[in-house]
């Protein structure tokens, strides 16, 4: 069993703003899951924090492209090193965010070391990018388009090593069945599989037969990345864009085991989850519960590293 390592990315700066003055709240994201005791539980070593530049949207207007973009691609690049050094170790980071923008740190950092997949469970695809929207710029919903090259290049090709991620080595579990996605999806054959597809099949066979198409000679290794908003809001209110029709926590869980538990998966990252919305802590407790049983459980049925 690899050593795990935590590790906060508390990153805001790919989100738009819940109310003018204000700033999204899942920065508090990794001291939430901290306070439901996660490094302890996961007997992972203490990582650290990763600090992120200050949110400002300055003088940023509709069109001006993705705001907070230079202060991104700084994050990214440091957030990357950090990840890097555990992965390079033979550690696995558990990276808690943050909004999804820190995949890019993951994307980037893996890119230097060599070729490898993502397994991403998200209730959307964050596939935004010039050629599909003229609404570009939260990178919180755009970060799977510019991992795999897709928008401005000051975010796209980082150390002139962009694409991170090739558009055949990414899987998706969860979209909402109507994702207006899906069909772009389907075309450039990203292979993805949306909320009911995945109750038919079953969400444990799913992930398991998932897990053998990132468990080729061709890849280095896989990272899952998990939103919470894939979750259903009857479950999960405290996110940025809660929609209704997601996966219930058992659904979740099934999925992600496998996913975690491969030899080939090489580290995790968590994120939206938003404390400022969840004032009695329930959300945060179930998420953090859902991590830490995932691993458990991988553990037990004998398949975790």
């Amino acid at each position: 069993m690899r050593t795990r390592v935590v590790l906060d990315a508390p990153s805001n700066l790919g989100l738009r703003p819940p109310a003018p003055g204000t700033v999204p709240g899942c920065h508090k994201l990794a001291g939430a899951l901290r306070e439901q005791r996660v490094v302890r539980r996961l007997g992972a070593l203490e990582g650290g924090v990763v600090v992120p530049p200050r949110y400002d949207l300055g003088d940023w207007q509709e069109g001006d492209g993705v705001f907070n973009a230079a202060a991104i691609a700084r994050y990214t690049r440091v957030l990357a090193d950090r990840v890097e050094g555990h992965v390079r170790a033979g550690e696995f980071p558990v990276v808690l965010g943050g909004d999804c923008s820190i995949q890019l740190g993951a994307a980037l950092a893996l890119r230097r070391i060599g070729r490898y997949g993502l397994a991403a469970i998200d209730g959307s695809a964050d596939f935004r990018h010039p050629g599909n929207s003229d609404r570009i710029g939260a990178a919180g919903g755009e970060e799977l388009a510019l991992s795999t090259g897709r928008g401005q290049a000051d975010l796209t090709d980082l150390e002139g090593l962009g694409p991170y991620l090739r558009d055949e080595d990414v899987r998706l579990f969860g979209m909402r069945d109507d994702d207006e996605d899906r069909a772009e999806m389907t075309e450039l054959e990203i292979t993805h599989a949306t909320v009911g597809e995945i109750r038919e099949r079953g969400p444990a066979d799913i992930a398991r037969a998932v897990v053998q198409t990132l468990e080729v000679p061709v890849l280095d290794g896989f990272w899952v990345h998990l939103d919470a908003d894939v979750l259903d809001p009857s479950v999960m209110p405290a996110v940025d864009s809660p929609d209704d029709g997601g996966l219930f926590p058992d659904e979740l869980a099934a999925l992600l085991r496998p996913l975690v538990g491969s030899p080939r998966c090489v580290g995790l990252n968590v994120t939206i989850y938003d404390p400022d919305l969840d004032p009695d802590g329930t959300a945060g407790a179930l998420l953090a519960d859902l991590i830490v049983d995932a691993f458990d459980l991988a553990g037990a049925d004998g398949a975790e590293r």
